[in-house]
């Protein structure tokens, strides 16, 4: 399975596509997207858009995963950063593609171990899995980890799908 994961932005948009072959990952690319700063909005999130939208067609991955909004202090940089996931997600929904999204906490944990970890942490580990020569860019190293994040969660996720199929299944009792 390909998995393109995204940590959407309106300044910087990074994007990690990795393989998922049973349990080993593999780096396939990773990047970011920039728009300029003195741009409006719209065009921004155009800028987002379209490039996720190269992407896609690029590297055609089979699933995408994205970091959820966290409350911000600020309102208007969460609003602004919602948009910017907005147009990511209908880059892919377009692309008829399934799209996950994960808390920062949740993608700390299946990456480090630990929800609370520093950016750093994640950084380090994230180019430790990928077997990377250097750390990635930071957008794009936490678009990696919200990759990595799915391939171990869709995992889990298939096994608990299957056994609750399984426990929901009529049995016959025998008297």
């Amino acid at each position: 399975m390909r998995i393109l994961g995204i940590d959407p932005g309106t300044r910087i948009t990074g994007y990690g596509i990795i393989d998922q072959e049973g349990n080993r990952l593999r780096h396939v690319d990773n990047g970011a997207i920039y728009t300029r700063s003195s741009d409006d909005l719209p065009s921004r999130l155009k800028v987002i858009h379209d490039g996720l939208t190269e992407v896609i067609a690029t590297y055609q991955p089979d699933a995408v995963a994205i970091e959820q909004v966290f409350v911000a202090k600020n309102a208007l940089s969460a609003l602004k950063l919602g948009q910017a996931r907005g147009a990511a997600i209908v880059a892919s929904v377009n692309a008829e593609l399934t799209v996950a999204e994960y808390s920062a906490l949740q993608v700390k944990s299946a990456v480090v171990g630990y929800g609370k970890a520093a950016k750093g942490q994640v950084q380090q580990m994230v180019k430790a899995l990928m077997k990377l020569p250097e750390i990635a860019q930071e957008d794009a190293s936490d678009a990696l980890a919200v990759a990595i994040c799915h391939a171990h969660s869709a995992h889990m996720t298939g096994k608990v799908r299957q056994a609750v199929k399984s426990a929901a299944k009529p049995r016959r009792i025998q008297r």
